[in-house]
C-alpha cells in the first residue's frame, strides 16, 4: 500500500449500564451458563436502554475519548460511523452524532459492513488523511444489536450485545501507523447472516426473522475458519512481516470457539490474541475497539506493538489491517 501518513491519536469506548448475564438468559430460553460458556466463551453482554440508540452510544464513546485524551473534535473533517443497527434508514446516525457533539461543518457517513465495519472505517480514514483530503477523521463503531435480536431463539440471543468505540485518526508529521490493508467479500454467502429490509428474498430464497437478525451459525463458522487464516497470512506478508513479528491479533469478537479454531489453524496463536467476547459478547462493529481499549486498560497493549486487526461478518465480508500501535497511554 502507499506510505501511510495517518496515525491514531485518541480512543474511547462506551457500553450501556444494563448487564445481561448467562443466568438471565437461562430464564428466557432453554440454555445454561455452562453451555453458553463452552460454546461461545461469553458470560455477560451489555444491553441498551429502550430510549438509547446507536447515535447515543456513539456519542458517549466520543465523549469518553475526549475525556481520556483531552482532545477536541470541533475541527474534525469527517465522521465515519460503522453500524448495522442505525436508528433510521435516513438521516444517517453519523449526522445525529454530529448534532449531539455540535461539530460545525463536518462531513458524515454511515458505513454498513456489519462486523467488519470498524476495520473498513479505519482503512477509509487512513486513505482520506494520507491523501491530504482531510486532516482529522473520527471513526466510530457502534451497535444496538439487542434491538434486532430474537430473544426466543436460543442459538442467537446468547451471542449479541451493545456498545461503541471511537478512534481519532489524524495526519502524522512523520511516518504513519497503517502498514497494510486487505478486504474481500463472498456475497453469495449473505443469506447466512442478515436482517431483512425492503426485499423479502435473497438469492431467490425467502427471508425470515420479521425484523430480527437471522444467522446460520454453522455456515458462518465454516467460512470464517477457512478464510481468516489464509487472508491473515496474506495481510502479514503484505506488511512485509512474519507472523512472529505481530505482537497482537485482534479479530472481531464473534465467539471464542470460532476464534480458537482460527488460531489453531494459524498463523497467530491464541495467547497473542485480544478479544472483548467474555463480558461484552458479540458487539459487531464495536467489538474490535472494545477489545483494544480493554487491552490498553489491562496493560497488555503498548506503544510500538505491531497489531493485526481482522473484522469479518455479514456480507459475507472481511477487512484486515496491520497497525503500529502509537496511541498515547492515559492510564
Amino acid at each position: 500500500m502507499n506510505q501511510s501518513k495517518a496515525t491514531i491519536t485518541a480512543m474511547g469506548t462506551y457500553v450501556p449500564d444494563r448487564i445481561l448475564s448467562n443466568a438471565d438468559l437461562e430464564k428466557l430460553v432453554d440454555t445454561s451458563d455452562e453451555w453458553i460458556v463452552q460454546r461461545t466463551g461469553m458470560r455477560e453482554r451489555r444491553i441498551a436502554a429502550a430510549d438509547q440508540f446507536v447515535s447515543d452510544l456513539a456519542t458517549r464513546a466520543v465523549e469518553d475519548m475526549m475525556r481520556r485524551y483531552h482532545v477536541s473534535v470541533e475541527d474534525v473533517d469527517m465522521i465515519l460511523l460503522a453500524t448495522s443497527t442505525p436508528e433510521y434508514s435516513f438521516p444517517s446516525s453519523a449526522s445525529r452524532v454530529q448534532a449531539n457533539l455540535k461539530i460545525p461543518h463536518t462531513g458524515v457517513l454511515d458505513l454498513n459492513a456489519a462486523c467488519a465495519g470498524f476495520t473498513y472505517g479505519l482503512q477509509l480514514a487512513d486513505s482520506l488523511v494520507s491523501s491530504g483530503m482531510y486532516h482529522k477523521v473520527l471513526v466510530v463503531g457502534a451497535e444496538t444489536l439487542s434491538k434486532i435480536t430474537d430473544y426466543t431463539d436460543r442459538t442467537t440471543c446468547v451471542l449479541f450485545g451493545d456498545g461503541a468505540g471511537a478512534f481519532l485518526v489524524e495526519r502524522s508529521p512523520e511516518k504513519g501507523d497503517f502498514m497494510a490493508a486487505i478486504s474481500g467479500t463472498s456475497g453469495e454467502g449473505g443469506i447466512h447472516l442478515y436482517k431483512s429490509g425492503l426485499s423479502s428474498e435473497m438469492n431467490g430464497v425467502p427471508l425470515q426473522g420479521e425484523g430480527c437478525l437471522v444467522q446460520n451459525g454453522r455456515e458462518v463458522y465454516k467460512w470464517a475458519v477457512r478464510m481468516i487464516p489464509e487472508q491473515l497470512g496474506g495481510l502479514i506478508t503484505k506488511a512485509g512481516m512474519k507472523p512472529e513479528e505481530i505482537d497482537w491479533f485482534v479479530p472481531h469478537s464473534a465467539n471464542l470457539r470460532m476464534i480458537e479454531a482460527v488460531c489453531e489453524r494459524g498463523p497467530i496463536p491464541l495467547e497473542r490474541t485480544l478479544t472483548s467476547v467474555e463480558y461484552r459478547g458479540n458487539t459487531s462493529a464495536a467489538s474490535i475497539p472494545l477489545a483494544l481499549q480493554l487491552a490498553v486498560d489491562e496493560g497488555k497493549l503498548k506503544n510500538g506493538h505491531q497489531v493485526a486487526l481482522f473484522g469479518f461478518g455479514g456480507g459475507l465480508t472481511y477487512a484486515g489491517l496491520v497497525l503500529r500501535w502509537s496511541v498515547p497511554d492515559t492510564n
